[in-house]
């Protein structure tokens, strides 16, 4: 009878110590806004906008001690809309991110599914709409991809351990096209260093048929016509063969005081190579500057007010300019529950993408019918 009740009670022995070296937490966030327009599409707008400091989600992260310093881990992510409900990233359940991997205390971290690229790893945490603005303080319609528009199916990465305040890491997409190992691939490269009061990182990525691969991997995405709608900035550029982004970024902390900058260096190459799309400047290549300085401020632990100006340059096939200024306050109710206000202006010049006269468009906004735009918001996040 002893032996009987001493081998019933294995799996709970066995099971009681899997829990112990094991771990699943569940984790959110809520983010929600009142914004108003001067001019969308010619009409003065008020709408309800949902993750604009940080996008809505809620998610799954766990890990498992495998023993010898390494372990599993895994990130199940779900973005939503809390003013209609409605799933983010295009209707994909676990749209922000979906990935499980190993994590080892001597190499770093292998994981594998949807993504981020390494511009989010290294350097877009320096653009102010990865800080204390909403997305639509991003670079015109993050073109460079610093506010993590865009993330990456299929993909295979790696980050390093830091040494000495240096860490690097990299990610490579297989497009799973059957005879053409190249398309649809995305790869990225960064590395980033902090010590101290300063902090700064580099990041390149490398796109293959950017209007499928990066701008339309999401379940409602066309497999035909333009993924690349949402904005006038490179609307026009959907038939290009290759994207490629360089950006850099770096802070300098003092006292309650933090300021810094970013560069990016944005190219649609080889316009016109996939047949179908829009293809302004057909042959060429549509490149873009971008140049972002800001300046934050704690006033107290609850308190922060922060401001920008971001310069946006266009070359090659087009001659487009944007420039873009942005205040904003921060203030923190609790640790996990925040009020903020932010106003942005946009001013364009030139020709954009579509061929025409480039008029503003914050990102994420209806474009103006004028050069200028103005919007501003009040909101409150919360985090659970």
């Amino acid at each position: 009878m002893k032996k009987t009740l001493v081998v019933a009670s294995l799996p709970l022995v066995f099971s009681a110590a899997a829990n112990a070296q094991s771990s699943v937490t569940l984790y959110g966030l809520i983010d929600v806004g009142i914004v108003y327009t001067n001019n969308a599409a010619s009409q003065k707008q008020w709408l309800m906008s949902s993750g604009n400091i940080q996008g809505s989600r809620w998610g799954l992260r766990g890990a498992e001690d495998l023993g010898g310093g390494l372990k599993a881990i895994f990130v199940l992510e779900n973005g939503f809309s809390i003013a209609s409900g409605r799933l983010g990233q295009g209707g994909d359940e676990f749209g922000r991110q979906a990935y499980v991997g190993l994590q080892s205390a001597r190499a770093g971290t292998v994981t594998f599914g949807r993504q981020y690229d390494s511009i989010a790893d290294f350097t877009g945490v320096f653009e102010v709409a990865d800080q204390w603005s909403p997305f639509y303080g991003a670079h015109p319609g993050d073109l460079d991809n610093m506010n993590n528009t865009n993330r990456v199916n299929n993909t295979v990465k790696f980050k390093s351990l830091t040494y000495g305040g240096f860490s690097f890491g990299g990610m490579y997409s297989l497009g799973g096209v059957a005879g053409q190992f190249n398309r649809n691939q995305v790869w990225s490269l960064g590395a980033g260093y902090g010590n101290g009061p300063l902090t700064a990182g580099i990041a390149y990525v490398n796109v293959k048929d950017p209007n499928f691969s990066y701008f339309g991997n999401n379940s409602t995405s066309s497999a035909t016509a333009s993924n690349m709608t949402a904005s006038r900035v490179y609307s026009g550029y959907a038939s290009a063969k290759t994207q490629e982004i360089w950006t850099a970024g770096a802070a300098y902390a003092f006292g309650g005081a933090t300021v810094g900058a970013t560069y990016s260096n944005t190219q649609f190459k080889d316009i016109g190579t996939l047949a179908g799309l829009p293809a302004t400047g057909a042959g060429g290549d549509a490149k873009f500057h971008n140049v972002e300085v800001n300046f934050k401020y704690q006033f107290t632990p609850a308190l922060l007010a922060g401001a920008a100006y971001d310069y946006t340059k266009g070359y090659g096939v087009n001659d487009a300019k944007y420039h873009q200024g942005v205040i904003g306050l921060d203030y923190f109710l609790s640790k996990r529950t925040d009020v903020y206000a932010d106003a942005i202006y946009q001013h364009a010049t030139g020709t954009d993408s579509t061929g025409n006269k480039a008029v503003a468009n914050i990102n994420f906004l209806s474009a103006s019918s004028t050069q200028n735009q103005v919007m501003g918001i009040v909101g409150m996040r919360h985090k659970f």
